[in-house]
């Protein structure tokens, strides 16, 4: 998995969409091989970076746990 995507759920304060999109448009990129999508696949990458973005933060608002939120401080997010 990508170094630079890290955990999101049940920190406090909880992620922000800017956090999600930027996690989102890393698994993109490290999905497709491309820092940067030329012109033609644009279009493609940026549908998937937002489709991806949507569907973690449906994700991240549905899971529960009895674990006490982590501290953004002690674990560097």
């Amino acid at each position: 998995m990508c170094r630079s995507i890290k955990t999101l759920f049940n920190f406090e304060p909880a992620v922000t969409d800017e956090e999600i999109r930027a996690a989102s448009l890393q698994f993109v990129r490290k999905l497709s091989g491309f820092a940067k999508p030329s012109k033609v696949n644009m279009l493609a990458f940026a549908a998937a970076v937002d489709e991806i973005a949507a569907t973690s933060k449906k994700l991240l608002e549905a899971l529960e746990t009895s674990a006490p939120p982590r501290s953004r401080e002690k674990y560097g997010s």
